[in-house]
């Protein structure tokens, strides 16, 4: 084999996949067909989960750096803002950044923990069979025939990979188009951002540098317009003029797209050795600018698992586990980007109006708020308990940044536990029977902390030990009172992680 693992596509979920796979020590390829990163702005948002993961890695910093930090969001375009600032997190923010500097921030990481990145590429053809997989590609020096154990396709909703697996994609196609320009106003709206609906259409504005604009609009005059046919500056200005009373003197487009409304699913996400990830796996209208996200959510979930097969050390069911632990999560993201497609550009009327102002009154009510913002933000989140552990209310749960107080008296934010995408292994308990000082065998792959909570965790307090996975999610926790601790906590984590006390 050339490579463990082959990643199709470069753009962040890909470059994500790729890191995290290499942090592992994977011997891991990435073939990206484009020259350099996205020069556009493309997608503007991260949300407060992919912020988390990110911090679990040690990136956070880097991209706060950069981004500027927003305590809301928007669901529809809706007057009332959904307020991210409620959450329990440290995160309780998007990050407003293009996309081009994450991907380059993405792309840094990759490569300084060994990724091999082929640019300039693109494959043509993925063939597997029970050994492996054979991908064939062209690129500056010609055509070269790769193979490896695995194969991810990354590469986006037309997705070569996903057609050459043979797995459906299912689901509905375009019936509305939207456009969105990066352009210069120069009038600009006095408060530097607008959203609007009327009768006329719907109109977001956002600055995307000191220069320019990002328009996004759906004119009900130019909805039905195929999503091939290129944006015109023509079509945005006539359609602010109409939406607004003004075209804000719109000139010097940047970057001019057209988008739509299909929604389609990946019947699974693996077939055999080849895997899915971001747009390959789903796609959707981009409302509330969720697809980015929930694609680095997945590239965090299949790296180590699919890590832990290639290192000998994954139980049989945990690459399957993929699948059913994402698509659910998927499913639940395109019910909600259809609800906002309805109500942002199906119909343009008083009915339409009306219906928005009551759900936007509810939106007031902070109960309802701060549901809706957990879920945009990917906070509620849970995946299916283990039926072998011991029953907990914590068991597949996000596992929030605890303050945790070492032997030492340090105090520490838990998530930078994680930086080396490592199993935590965490215990809690004053609990003599653990100053045997088990050791486990593996590769340090597991990172064991005796700790205590600085501060008050309510829903922490009955925790003896609890195993985090490394995409920060709660494996199992074992509740004080079990009276066989040890051998709990020793089953859990043969089962987990595939080591066994020594």
């Amino acid at each position: 084999m050339d490579y463990e693992v082959i990643v199709v596509g470069g753009g962040p979920v890909g470059m994500m996949l790729a890191a995290e796979l290499a942090l592992a020590k994977v011997k891991v390829c990435l073939l990206e067909r484009l020259k350099e990163t996205t020069p556009y702005s493309r997608a503007l948002t991260l949300h407060p989960r992919s912020l988390e993961l990110f911090d679990l890695r040690g990136l956070k910093t880097k991209l706060l750096r950069i981004g500027k930090p927003l305590p809301t969001g928007h669901f529809a375009a809706l007057d009332t803002r959904l307020d991210f600032s409620v959450l329990d997190s440290s995160s309780n923010y998007t990050l407003y950044i293009s996309q081009h500097d994450t991907e380059k921030v993405l792309e840094a990481w990759a490569q300084s923990v060994g990724v091999e990145i082929r640019r300039e590429t693109e494959v043509v053809s993925v063939r597997q069979d029970a050994q492996g997989v054979e991908v064939t590609a062209f690129g500056k020096n010609g055509e070269a025939v790769l193979t490896a154990a695995y194969v991810v396709g990354a590469d986006g909703a037309g997705s070569l990979v996903r057609k050459q697996a043979g797995i459906p994609f299912e689901g509905t196609d375009t019936t509305l188009t939207a456009m969105l320009g990066d352009v210069v106003l120069a009038n600009p709206p006095e408060t530097n951002t607008l959203s609007r609906f009327t009768e006329h259409g719907l109109v977001m504005i956002v600055p995307v540098t000191d220069r320019l604009h990002r328009v996004v609009m759906i004119d009900p005059v130019r909805k039905e317009v195929p999503k091939e046919e290129p944006v015109t500056l023509e079509e945005l200005r006539s359609g602010l003029q109409r939406i607004l009373g003004s075209d804000l003197g719109i000139c010097e487009p940047f970057w001019l797209s057209r988008y739509g409304n299909a929604t389609r699913q990946a019947k699974r996400y693996r077939e055999g050795r080849i895997f899915l990830a971001g747009d390959a796996a789903h796609i959707h209208f981009p409302a509330g600018g969720q697809g980015l996200n929930v694609g680095l959510q997945e590239a965090m979930n299949l790296g180590w698992k699919l890590a832990a097969e290639l290192k000998g050390r994954a139980p049989d069911w945990l690459l399957d586990s993929y699948h059913s632990e994402r698509f659910p999560v998927n499913t639940a993201l395109l019910r909600n980007t259809q609800a906002q497609t309805m109500l942002m550009g199906m119909e343009f009327s008083p009915r339409m109006m009306g219906l928005r102002s009551m759900l936007s009154d509810l939106l007031r009510i902070p109960e309802a708020n701060k549901e809706l913002a957990a879920q945009l933000a990917a906070f509620d989140v849970r995946y299916a308990p283990d039926e072998e552990a011991l029953p907990h209310a914590l068991n597949g749960r996000r596992f929030t940044e605890l303050k945790l107080r070492l032997d030492n008296g340090t105090v520490l934010n838990a998530y930078e536990l994680f930086h080396s995408g490592c199993f935590v292994l965490l215990h809690l308990a004053s609990d003599d029977r653990l100053n045997d000082n088990v050791q486990w065998a593996g590769d340090g792959h597991i990172r064991v902390v005796r700790a205590s909570i600085a501060g008050q965790e309510a829903e922490w307090d009955d925790v003896h030990t609890a195993l985090i996975r490394p995409d920060g999610h709660i494996a199992w926790a074992v509740p004080r009172s079990e009276p066989q601790p040890l051998e709990a906590i020793k089953q859990g984590v043969v089962r987990w992680c595939g080591s066994r006390p020594i």
